[in-house]
């Protein structure tokens, strides 16, 4: 993927598929956190939690969760 920020959007661009997707926060920080690594959610949500001060990864979560349901529906991320 290559990932270009464009002022209040990131363009996505997937090789794979060729398609640029348009999305907005928290989108690309979470593509950020996954890093280049294999992760499951739980660690993406600790990952998330310290970038950005949450109260911890329980906080996270939830939000995490449907955040992840919709790049896996746009084939940016894969479920495990």
């Amino acid at each position: 993927m290559r990932i270009e920020p464009l002022g209040e959007l990131t363009a996505i661009f997937d090789r794979r598929s060729m398609q640029t997707h348009l999305v907005v926060s928290p989108m690309p920080e979470i593509l950020h956190a996954m890093g280049a690594d294999d992760c499951d959610a739980a660690t993406v949500a600790v990952r998330l939690a310290e970038s950005f001060d949450f109260g911890g990864a329980e906080e996270v979560q939830p939000i995490l969760a449907e955040r992840l349901s919709e790049l896996a529906a746009m084939g940016l991320v894969a479920r495990a």
